[in-house]
């Protein structure tokens, strides 16, 4: 039985013949068994191969990773092997233009040739470039290529299909009104601009402005011309500048995953050992490479037939594995993003992650009170476990502390609104240097005025109280006056497992071991076996600012209380009050508080702007690139509808009548500022930044995984 591979050109007919009688000669009939012989199946384009390999016509074929997608979720096929380039299955989306033309800023309007429709290079990464710069406008009402066709003047983006004429205007293929005839934008290399070498053809010949396509073509380009001719053309730089061809690595619009080859499921063993055949015997190191090259196309006339040139070798992937798995979540969240899975209500719909039930209660109110976009409310365990879930497209946004704003850009979110503290601070963007930056919150130490034995240099032994693990002032920043200011040592080197040692007994939800005894859950019992006891949430009653003051003074009956609580100072008169209002403990008032200074002494609890443990970048709306534009639109229509409007029964900024405090968002936000055009270093600082650096540089990468 022969194996049966989808071309889509007459050079790669003849190439694929080639290969026939190369496994001919070496493997003769007698030794030949089932799938060692090969025959070329024919195709008019792309997804006609798909069609071919779904209906059992064809077996397997080598597809861009935007239409390998596709051919998963849409087509239910397989994937069972990817190409390996020199940089690995990544390869760079890159924007080419004639020297001194143009610049990535003056895009509009322009006459522009991409590889291919969905296609990694030509489309998703450059598409959702310009939308996360929110230069392309989409309402996802529409489909996405007519946003494109009122962006560019004219384009040629093969497979695209007829639905946008003018994506269509710029291409050269032969017009038909018999199908097998037609390559006018078609995936296949009848259409003189297809693919990546196509739309370099297309700038060349002066008939587009801007060409968008992977590196390995630019690789291609710089070893087959002169360098005159090579200083023809330049790169288009995501800050607007320019830069040599060669400068593909650090001139780039971003970068995706390369080619596959997909199979039908049942086929997936059969086409895995073939493919792992056909490497021994003609890949890159293969024991009869000088009877046939897999990875040269030179020979025939032609470039990147059956696979691309520049592969190295084929990856076998396992069965079964998940198709973010082998694409890379980034890039599934981006096609999602794009609508790849066709228009659904999910492109309009925003799902805001919470991390407790009156997370999620508020959450519930706040999507009945707005006219905007709908909202649906998604339930996690922490705000790590919502980075995850933005980052595989299962949520789309969620605020959070700075620490986790860090975390989150490490993952590739990106930030979209940050909280103003506007009664506690002054400028709504300080400038500091060059940089600007929004005002801050402090961290404090805070304990009972009675343990007048108590300062911030003999905490350790005692009992503590904490926000959450990773909180900035009762993890990060806390570290500088705790397990940090110990000698730096190799053990204290991992924070979590230096706080373990240095405290007693405390409440710090999210962490393990002794950091948990203090904890009750959602019980109001110390030790209690409740499922949410130490859970990094508002589900366990020591969680947060006001779980960190309730640890401090106890349970309602006046037990399992710590020596120090670590909070934040925006809302701490607030709570205090909370704490008598609330029934959960009478008669406290500021006076009855102390706070702890660095220097040793202590001070009123008004006093934070001078005795606090630093400063604390503001939290921060995260999303993933693609959807910034849909999360801030809606932020700003909700906070034009709720915003602080008194008399609105749904408060954005209020979380007393749910039981807790900062459920959603900081109650001592007075508004969201703007924020998608600063990176998440911009608004975390570079103090801040560093001592986050220096910290995951040595927590255990079991606990923090950072996948960018």
């Amino acid at each position: 039985k022969k194996f049966r591979w989808c071309t889509l050109s007459d050079l790669e007919q003849r190439k694929c013949a080639e290969l026939a009688k190369g496994l001919t000669a070496v493997l003769p009939l007698s030794a030949a068994t089932s799938f060692t012989r090969i025959s070329c199946i024919r195709a008019h384009n792309t997804y006609d191969c798909i069609d071919k390999i779904r209906a059992n016509k064809a077996d397997a074929a080598s597809l861009d990773a935007g239409d390998v997608y596709s051919a998963v979720k849409l087509y239910g096929l397989a994937v069972v092997a990817k190409e390996i380039y020199d940089q690995g299955n990544c390869v760079f989306a890159v924007a080419v233009a004639k020297r001194g033309a143009l610049d990535i800023q003056r895009l509009r309007g322009v006459r522009s040739c991409h590889n291919g429709a969905r296609w990694t290079s030509g489309w998703n990464v450059p598409l959702g470039f310009l939308l996360a710069r929110n230069e392309l406008s989409w309402d996802e009402a529409q489909p996405l290529s007519q946003a494109i066709s009122e962006y560019f003047n004219a384009s040629c983006i093969p497979g695209v299909g007829v639905a946008a004429p003018r994506l269509c205007a710029l291409c050269q293929g032969q017009k038909s009104y018999v199908r097998d005839k037609n390559h006018f934008c078609e995936t296949s290399t009848n259409e003189p601009f297809y693919d990546s070498e196509g739309a370099f053809r297309c700038l060349k010949d002066g008939v587009a402005d801007v060409a968008f396509l992977d590196h390995l073509r630019i690789i291609h380009e710089c070893l087959l011309v002169s360098e005159s001719e090579q200083q023809e053309y330049e790169l288009l730089c995501p800050d607007g500048s320019t830069a040599e061809l060669s400068q593909y690595s650090t001139c780039n619009l971003g970068k995706g995953p390369g080619r596959a080859i997909v199979t039908r499921h049942n086929f997936h063993k059969i086409t895995n050992k073939f493919l792992s055949m056909i490497q021994r015997l003609f890949g890159r190191r293969g024991k009869e490479r000088a009877r046939f090259e897999l990875f040269a196309s030179a020979p025939f006339g032609g470039k990147n037939l059956l696979f691309r040139d520049a592969t190295q070798h084929l990856q076998l992937l396992e069965e079964q594995l998940e198709i973010a798995f082998v694409l890379g979540l980034d890039y599934v969240a981006l096609l999602k993003g794009l609508g790849h899975e066709g228009s659904s209500l999910d492109n309009s719909v925003v799902r805001w992650c919470c991390i407790s039930d009156a997370e999620l209660l508020k959450c519930e109110e706040w999507a009945l009170s707005i006219k905007s976009d709908p909202l649906v409310c998604v339930q996690a365990t922490s705000m790590t476990k919502c980075i995850e879930m933005i980052k595989s497209s299962e949520a789309d946004a969620v605020t959070l502390d700075a620490t986790h704003v860090y975390m989150a850009g490490r993952c590739g979110l990106v930030p979209v609104a940050a909280e103003c503290y506007g009664k506690f601070s002054g400028d709504l963007l300080k400038v500091r240097g060059k940089q600007k930056t929004l005002p801050p919150v402090y961290a404090v130490a805070l304990a009972k005025r009675s343990a007048k034995q108590i300062n911030i240099q003999n905490l350790k032994g005692r009992r503590s109280c904490h926000g959450h693990v990773y909180s900035p002032g009762g993890w990060l920043l806390l570290s500088r006056h705790t397990v940090g200011a110990l000698d730096n040592d190799t053990k204290n080197c991992d924070i979590g497992s230096a706080y373990q040692n240095y405290f007693w007994k405390g409440c710090m939800p999210g962490a393990d071991g002794n950091l948990c005894k203090v904890c009750l859950g959602d019980s109001e019992v110390e030790g209690a076996r409740v499922s949410s006891r130490c859970a990094a949430g508002h589900n366990e009653r020591y969680y947060g600012n006001m779980g960190a003051l309730r640890c401090l003074v106890g349970n309602p009956s006046g037990r399992s209380f710590g020596d120090v609580a670590f909070l934040e100072h925006s809302n701490l008169l607030q709570n205090i009050e909370d704490l008598d209002t609330s029934g959960w403990a009478k008669g406290y008032s500021p006076g009855d508080f102390e706070l702890l200074c660095p220097d040793g002494t202590r001070a009123a609890v008004t006093e934070w702007a001078g005795c606090n443990l630093g400063p604390i970048p503001p939290s921060t709306v995260m999303t993933r690139p693609v959807t910034v534009t849909k999360i801030h639109d809606f932020l700003l229509k909700s906070q034009e509808s709720l915003g602080s409007k008194l008399d609105s029964e749904f408060q954005l900024f209020q979380s007393w009548k749910y039981g807790e405090s900062d459920l959603l968002f900081k109650d001592s936000t007075e508004y969201l500022v703007h924020a998608s055009h600063l990176s998440y270093q911009e608004i975390l600082g570079d103090a801040f930044v560093q001592l986050a650096e220096s910290v995951f540089n040595c927590t255990p990468a079991g606990k923090v995984k950072f996948s960018v």
